[in-house]
């Protein structure tokens, strides 16, 4: 992405500190944030406005102008704490300011396309997005948005590895290219059918009846022995 490309994000220093005055601050709408690795190594304190960080935050840019005390400096961000319910709503960032000519370790998210196309998923597969970040080495100016991978040609009980990824132009991935498994499609468990069930219903109700049956049975034997011996007693008296 081109420098004039890059989104900027314009914060205030923060003089305020501890429990109370971040909770202030996020009333008023405003998150709290700090900056690190500057050329001095001090960490500065700001806050900023909660829309104007979701909005450079969706733009989905690995590399963002951060504009703060009359400086403007390249970062990406480091670490997000976001709300345990309200997933878009971000509580605390931390951004790492970068050089643009030396190489950074950093994260990027994998984003599958093309599921609906897989020939697997038409056969009645379904499509498991396995690993859903990378980690990778570039220029912070070569770190990509985000890992777009193809799966459409992807058949039923196939896997793709990293292995099988072309790494956009400048980018070095580190994980295991033969261990990290990416997506796979996968023959889905076959669930009884319904009249299965019935007819073993019906067989067990078949046979819970045929045991009544015989019990009745039995005991209609019974009562006939008992009825024969009190007439054979009343002829001996």
């Amino acid at each position: 992405m081109a420098d004039g490309q890059r989104p900027t994000l314009t914060v205030d220093e923060r003089p305020e500190r501890g429990t109370r005055a971040t909770k202030r601050l996020r009333r008023q709408g405003l998150v709290p944030g700090v900056v690190y690795g500057g050329s001095d190594g001090a960490s500065v304190s700001f806050k900023v406005g909660s829309r104007a960080l979701r909005q450079v935050l969706v733009d989905g840019s690995a590399l963002i102008d951060l504009r703060v005390g009359g400086k403007t400096r390249p970062v990406i961000v480091k670490d997000q704490q976001r709300h345990p319910v309200r997933d878009d709503e971000v509580l605390h960032i931390d951004l790492l300011e970068v050089r643009l000519d030396e190489k950074i370790q950093t994260q990027v998210a994998v984003h599958v396309e093309g599921v609906e196309e897989a020939p697997g998923v038409k056969e009645g597969g379904v499509l498991e997005h396995v690993t859903h970040q990378l980690n990778i080495e570039a220029l912070p100016t070569a770190i990509p948005d985000a890992i777009h991978v193809d799966v459409s040609g992807m058949e039923i009980a196939a896997t793709m590895h990293l292995s099988q990824l072309t790494p956009p132009e400048g980018v070095t991935f580190l994980d295991d290219l033969e261990e990290t498994l990416i997506a796979t499609v996968v023959v889905p468990t076959e669930v009884e059918e319904p009249e299965e069930i019935e007819e073993e219903t019906e067989l067990v109700g078949e046979e819970a009846e045929a045991e009544a049956g015989a019990e009745g049975a039995t005991g209609e034997e019974a009562e006939a022995e008992g009825e024969a011996a009190a007439e054979e007693a009343e002829g001996s008296e």
